[in-house]
């Protein structure tokens, strides 16, 4: 039976740049989830019949949040939902499974990085038809009916068994439980020489994948132990938790520092990985080298023609604005274009879309190609193993070579978490006052050339998106970027960027934050920082 219930709207369902982050307390308030997941369905047209995918990251809420997604479906007239089977499907698989099977969309269940648990956070998305998170113009359209929300339908029916791989009907729409992991897996085979990497771990080559008991675990002991024939134990903490084992699944050095410190140990792995919450970020780490997420995409990018699916080159790069500018140095050798976008992965696809780039990165610890349209972490993974195999050299050797060629953009994130909104907002307020006299100043030996709030002009559908980040650009090249992250959900968390381009081989052996130092106490010069947020240190240094 399918009911109509009366509801009341909630002022706070505002998606962001990926989806309606909140508390579970938040989401588990009455009709709450309801109110939303029907105001998905609300702002879109057309989907009759259609096929929804479905699916999240396993954390707490994610089961229930699938079965009440189903009933909702089911009463606005989805003719088919395929959900992951336990409610289990990592971002860049829910993409793939839209473009694959020419899904209507998707509902992705995450709050990505962020912790999980019952007072943790917990996420919402849609994604389009092009498997990429909703444009904003959709978004926009979903906050409007949730503002003005009277009613949603609801099928009235016995919870759905998401736990067996089968078919079956609910009101009329049919539920489809597929593998998580076998047309993702089945993909990836396609992109990288997995004969290669076959070999590469027949030969004694050790590495160690963190699945951070998130999602892709599943993918990661599917692909890697199984597949590839990685050593048994290869893949740590792969069984997805609620709570994530009580632990941040955020790839970085701070929330993975184990993943490091066992790589870097004199009996360690030559090669280390972890990915987040959702599957769509990594890190990479080799014997004596940490990647960053900047330089991870600028070498793939030099590399890509190593694994079969880029064997015909690449037709562009697209970046955030913040990543560093080492990927606009390959683009450039290869006559390629290069894309400087807002963060959030959904400005990519525009461009993927029209066949301007091949590959995208955000410093943020997301990289990804047109295979999908979300980063892909365990893609990213395998994409670093396809270079080792191909090249025979270990990480160090391979992003020491990388910076002779093509010089080192020296480059560090600091992240001042959950700054009291009404502080970080007045931060930012003040820098953008001061824009216009700061360009001809010197703070710390450093000369502002110029200074701005970044605006993106979409060269394919000509939008405009402004106040994307406060940048100051100074002589020589360096620069510092001011920005408000959107994906949290406490307070406001400010990320500051400091980056210096350095050509000399004979400089690329600086410890990082020594190398940026003068930028560092320049941002708190012009920023104001420390009398802003009351911090005299970030929460964390990636």
């Amino acid at each position: 039976m399918i009911r109509t219930v009366a509801t009341t709207p909630y002022d706070d369902q505002k998606p962001g740049t990926s989806g309606l982050r909140k508390k579970v307390p938040v989401f588990s308030q009455e009709n709450y989830a309801e109110n939303f997941i029907q105001s998905i369905f609300d702002a879109l047209d057309g989907f009759k019949g259609k096929t929804l995918v479905l699916g999240g990251d396993g954390r707490y809420y994610n089961r229930e949040v699938i079965q009440k997604v189903l009933c909702i479906a089911a009463a606005n007239g989805f003719g088919k939902v395929m959900v992951g089977q336990g409610g289990i499907l990592s971002t860049p698989a829910a993409s793939h499974l839209i473009r694959k099977h020419k899904a209507f969309g998707g509902i992705i269940l995450s709050a990505s990085h962020n912790p999980g648990g019952p007072k943790e956070d917990f996420g919402i998305k849609y994604n389009a038809e092009n498997g990429g998170p909703a444009p904003e113009k959709i978004t926009d359209a979903i906050f409007s009916k949730s503002k003005a929300i009277k009613e949603y339908r609801i099928a009235d029916a016995p919870a759905v068994d998401i736990d067996t791989v089968s078919t079956t009907t609910l009101e009329g729409m049919t539920v489809e439980v597929v593998d998580p992991v076998k047309d993702y897996a089945e993909m990836m085979e396609g992109l990288f020489d997995f004969k290669a990497l076959r070999k590469l771990f027949e030969s004694g080559f050790r590495m160690r994948f963190d699945a951070m008991h998130a999602v892709t675990g599943p993918y990661a002991k599917e692909i890697f132990e199984n597949r590839l024939g990685a050593a048994e134990g290869t893949c740590r903490n792969y069984h997805p938790l609620p709570d994530f084992g009580g632990h941040h699944p955020d790839p970085n050095l701070v929330h993975a520092k184990h993943l490091y410190d066992d790589v870097m140990s004199a009996a360690g792995p030559e090669f280390g990985a972890a990915s987040d919450g959702d599957g769509d970020r990594n890190m990479i780490v080799g014997k004596g080298m940490f990647v960053t997420p900047s330089d991870s995409l600028a070498i793939i990018a030099a590399n890509a023609t190593l694994a079969p699916g880029y064997a015909r080159g690449i037709a562009g790069i697209a970046r955030s604005m913040p990543t560093s500018a080492a990927s606009d140095r390959v683009a450039e050798k290869l006559g390629v274009g290069i894309y400087e976008t807002p963060t959030g992965w959904k400005f990519f696809g525009n461009l993927l879309d029209a066949g301007k780039v091949t590959l995208c990165g955000e410093e943020s610890f997301g990289t990804g190609s047109n295979h999908v349209r979300e980063k892909d972490g365990v893609w990213a993974v395998l994409f670093w193993l396809n270079i080792i195999a191909a090249r025979g050299e270990g990480v160090k050797e391979i992003v020491e070579k990388h910076w002779a060629a093509y010089g080192r953009n020296y480059y560090s994130r600091h992240d001042y978490e959950e700054v009291e909104s009404a502080r970080a907002n007045a931060l930012i307020d003040e820098l953008r006052g001061k824009l216009g006299s700061l360009p001809g100043t010197t703070v710390r030996g450093l000369t502002v050339e110029k200074a701005d709030d970044f605006s993106y002009h979409d060269p394919v559908d000509h939008s405009v998106s402004e106040h994307q980040g406060v940048r100051v650009l100074f002589k020589g090249g360096s620069r510092v970027v001011f920005r408000l992250s959107g994906t949290g959900t406490s307070g406001a968390t400010l990320r500051v960027y400091m980056e210096r381009y350095e050509p000399d081989p004979k400089k690329h052996d600086i410890e990082t934050q020594q190398a940026l130092a003068d930028l560092i106490a320049a941002a708190d010069d012009i920023a104001g920082i420390r009398r802003h947020t009351g911090r005299d240190r970030p929460s964390v240094i990636t």
